[in-house]
C-alpha cells in the first residue's frame, strides 16, 4: 500500500457541522488544518436531510453558524429574489435544501486555503506519546492508501467519538441510572410527551442503550422532481410496520397537545398513516422529514446495538439495515393493501427528490446518530446544570463558558418496550423544557489525553446529551474548539493551559453567545462584556437591565469577583459608599488600576454617553469598564495576577 506522512498545525476528524466550524475557525486565525470524513460529502445530518436548525432562541447560537444561515438565505434572494416563496420558506436561512447546505459548507472550506479536504478515509488508529495525540492514521475506502497525519492539536468532531477512543481516552456508552448523579428522568425511563410526566414503570436504572437512530429523509411533493419507490425496496418486510395500525386506531398518530413552530407538526397527516412520518416544509417544494418516535410501533430502538464499537464492515451493514427501515416505511405506507386508500394516496404525493444525493439513490448518505459514546472529561455537564423552565434563577454559571445552550431535553426512544398505559416507547423524553444554559470548555477537554479537543461526543450525562446534541449547537462548541486549537499552537501551550478569557475574547470578538438574557441585545455596546461577566456571576437571573443604573449591592459583589478573578487582593476597601455617578465610578477605575500597579490605560471607553460626571453609572457601563480594565491588567507583563480555577 502506499503510504503518506502529512503535518499539520491541526487536525479535525469528522466533516459534520462541528467539525467544518471547527477547521474555518482556526484556518481563519492562520492555522493550517486538515479536515478529515469517511464519507464522501460534507456536514453530516445538515447535509443528509436534516433541513432546519434545531433552535429555540435564535439568540443563543451566533458566530460562524450565524454565517452559514446568513448565507443560505442569500443564496435563496440570489436565486429566486428576495419577495420568493423559497425565501420565505427558508426561513432567515434556519431552513434548506441538502444541497444547498452541502454547497454552502464547501464555499466556505474553498475560501480558506489552509485547509485541506480529505474525503473518504476511514480512521483506523491514533498513537499517543506520553498521554499526547501525536498522529492518526488512516486508510482510503477507495484504494487503501495509508494516511498518518500528524500535528500539534487535533479536534474529534465525529458523531462517534472514534479519535479519542482509538487514542485511550476514556468514554461513557449508554445510560447512568439515576444514582450516579441524582438526575431525575436518569436512566429507564417512560415519559408521557403529552402531560410531560413520568409514568409507572419508570426505574432510573442505568444501561447500555443508546437513544433510536434513524436517517432524516427529503422528500419532495414536486412530480417533475421525483424518485418514485416502484418496488419494494431491498430487505422489506411488512411485518416490521404492522403495529402502526393499532398506533392509527388507538390515536397515537394523532397531532401533539400543543402545537409549536418548528417542530415538524404538519396538522393535514394528524390521525392518518402519514403520520409515522414529521414533516417540515423547505424550500423547493422539500421537506424536511423526521420518523415520528411517538408511535409504539416505530421500528428503530435496539438496531444501533452492534454499531458504536463495531469496526467499519458492521457500521456498514447497520448502515444499511436503518436505510431498509426507512426506505420500506416509506413504501409501506405508500402501497401496503391494509393502509386505508385515502391515506396511501396522501403518502403518494411525496417521494425523494431526483436532484438530491444523486450518487446515493437519492436517499441521504449520514445515518443519525443521535448519541455514541460521550467523553469522559475534566467536567460532565448533567441534567442538574440544566435548570427547568419556571426556575428563578440561572441554570449553573461556568467561568470557562464557551456557548450558550438552549434547546429542550430530547431523547429518541431507547428500546421497544411500551409504557403500561400505552402512551409511549421506553427512553423517549420528548421536548422537555429547560432555560438556557452554558456550556462549559472542560466538557471537551479529556481528562487524561492531551492536545485533544471534543467538541461533539463531548462530556455530559445521557439526559445532558439530549440537548447538546444540535447541530446548531455543535456549530458553535465547533468553532470554540477550532478557536481553542488554533490559540494553543500560536500560544505554544497545550489545550488545557490556553487561558480561557482569551479564548473567550476571542470567540465574543467572532460571534459567539456566552451568556443569554432574556433582554440580550447584540446592538448593545456592552453585551460582549456583559456576556463575559456572565460566566463570572454578575447575573445570578436572565435580565441583563444593561441601560438601568447600577446599584450599590450590586457594584460591591461585582467588584468581589472582579478582584477574585483577577487575584488582586487591596489593603483597604475599594468601593467606600456615595453616589454611583460616572465621575466617582471613574475615580475608583483608576485607583484599582494603581493598585493592581498597571500602566495607565491610554484609550477607557465605557461609556454609552460621554459627558456629564455627574450622570448615574448604567450597569451595561459597569460591564464594560470592569471588562476593559480586567484584560488591561491581565495582559500586563508586570502584573502578577492569577487565573480563575477554570483557566
Amino acid at each position: 500500500m502506499k503510504k503518506q506522512k502529512n503535518g499539520y498545525d491541526i487536525a479535525v476528524v469528522g466533516a459534520t457541522p462541528a467539525g467544518i466550524m471547527a477547521a474555518i475557525a482556526a484556518a481563519r486565525l492562520g492555522a493550517t488544518v486538515a479536515l478529515v470524513e469517511y464519507h464522501d460529502h460534507i456536514g453530516g445530518m445538515s447535509t443528509s436531510g436534516l433541513g432546519k436548525s434545531d433552535i429555540e432562541k435564535k439568540d443563543a447560537i451566533s458566530g460562524l453558524f450565524g454565517e452559514f444561515t446568513g448565507r443560505v438565505r442569500e443564496h435563496y434572494i440570489s436565486k429566486y429574489g428576495k419577495d420568493s416563496k423559497n425565501v420565505e420558506l427558508c426561513r432567515d436561512g434556519y431552513y434548506y435544501e441538502p444541497s444547498v447546505a452541502e454547497r454552502i459548507f464547501n464555499e466556505m472550506i474553498r475560501e480558506e486555503k489552509s485547509i485541506s479536504l480529505l474525503l473518504g478515509y476511514q480512521i483506523e488508529t491514533a498513537r499517543t506519546d506520553e498521554q499526547v495525540i501525536v498522529e492518526a492514521v488512516f486508510k482510503n475506502r477507495r484504494n487503501g492508501d495509508i494516511l498518518k497525519l500528524q500535528a500539534e492539536v487535533f479536534i474529534d468532531a465525529t458523531y462517534e467519538g472514534d479519535l479519542y477512543a482509538l487514542a485511550g481516552a476514556e468514554y461513557h456508552l449508554g445510560r447512568e441510572g439515576k444514582d450516579v448523579f441524582g438526575e431525575p428522568h436518569a436512566g429507564k425511563i417512560f415519559f408521557d410527551h403529552n402531560e410531560h410526566i413520568i409514568l409507572p414503570g419508570s426505574t432510573g436504572q442505568g444501561d447500555g442503550e443508546l437513544p433510536a437512530y434513524t436517517y432524516r429523509l427529503c422528500l419532495t411533493d414536486d412530480p417533475d422532481n421525483s424518485f418514485v419507490l416502484k418496488s419494494p425496496p431491498p430487505g422489506y418486510g411488512r411485518e416490521n410496520y404492522t403495529a402502526y395500525f393499532s398506533d392509527l386506531k388507538e390515536g397515537r398518530l394523532a397531532g401533539p397537545k400543543v402545537l409549536k413552530e418548528g417542530h415538524g407538526y404538519y396538522p393535514a397527516h394528524f390521525d392518518t398513516m402519514l403520520r409515522v412520518f414529521s414533516f417540515a416544509e423547505i424550500p423547493n417544494r422539500k421537506y424536511d422529514v423526521n420518523i415520528n418516535p411517538r408511535a409504539l410501533g416505530f421500528p428503530f430502538p435496539e438496531e444501533n446495538r452492534n454499531y458504536v464499537e463495531a469496526g467499519w464492515q458492521q457500521r456498514e451493514r447497520v448502515f444499511q439495515r436503518h436505510r431498509e427501515l426507512a426506505l420500506g416505511l416509506l413504501y409501506f405506507v405508500q402501497n401496503d393493501p391494509e393502509v386505508p386508500e385515502e391515506h396511501r394516496k396522501m403518502a403518494n404525493e411525496y417521494h425523494l427528490p431526483l436532484d438530491e444525493f444523486t450518487d446515493n439513490g437519492h436517499f441521504p448518505w449520514q445515518l443519525y446518530v443521535r448519541e455514541a459514546r460521550r467523553l469522559k472529561g475534566k467536567y460532565t455537564l448533567t441534567e442538574n446544570d440544566l435548570n427547568p423552565r419556571y426556575a428563578e434563577r440561572r441554570s449553573t454559571i461556568f467561568p470557562d463558558s464557551i456557548i450558550a445552550g438552549e434547546f429542550p431535553i430530547d431523547s429518541f426512544p431507547v428500546t421497544r418496550e411500551p409504557s403500561s398505559g400505552k402512551e409511549v416507547l421506553e427512553g423517549y423524553i420528548c421536548l422537555l423544557e429547560i432555560l438556557p444554559y452554558q456550556v462549559p470548555l472542560r466538557v471537551m477537554l479529556p481528562e487524561k489525553i492531551s492536545q485533544l479537543i471534543v467538541p461533539v461526543a463531548a462530556s455530559t450525562s445521557h439526559v445532558a446529551y439530549s440537548t447538546i446534541r444540535m447541530e446548531p449547537q455543535w456549530m458553535g462548541m465547533g468553532q470554540a474548539a477550532g478557536t481553542l486549537a488554533q490559540l494553543a499552537v500560536s500560544l505554544q501551550r497545550t489545550t488545557d493551559a490556553v487561558p480561557v478569557h482569551l479564548l473567550q475574547k476571542v470567540l465574543l470578538e467572532n460571534g459567539q453567545v456566552l451568556t443569554l438574557f432574556d433582554d440580550f441585545d447584540p446592538a448593545d455596546k456592552a453585551h460582549r462584556a456583559a456576556q463575559f461577566w456572565g460566566a463570572r456571576g454578575f447575573f445570578p437571573t436572565y435580565t441583563a437591565a444593561l441601560r438601568e443604573p447600577l446599584q450599590e449591592e450590586d457594584l460591591e459583589r461585582w467588584l468581589d469577583i472582579f478582584l477574585a478573578e483577577t487575584g488582586m487582593r487591596p489593603g483597604s476597601r475599594i468601593w467606600e459608599g456615595g453616589s454611583l455617578t460616572h465621575d466617582s465610578f471613574a475615580r475608583m477605575i483608576r485607583e484599582l488600576e494603581e493598585k493592581a500597579g498597571a500602566p495607565r490605560m491610554d484609550h477607557f471607553d465605557w461609556k454609552y454617553n460621554p459627558g456629564n460626571p455627574d450622570a448615574p453609572v448604567l450597569r451595561g457601563e459597569a460591564c464594560m469598564a470592569f471588562f476593559q480594565l480586567f484584560f488591561h491588567l491581565m495582559e500586563g507583563p508586570e502584573v502578577n495576577v492569577h487565573h480563575s480555577s477554570s483557566s
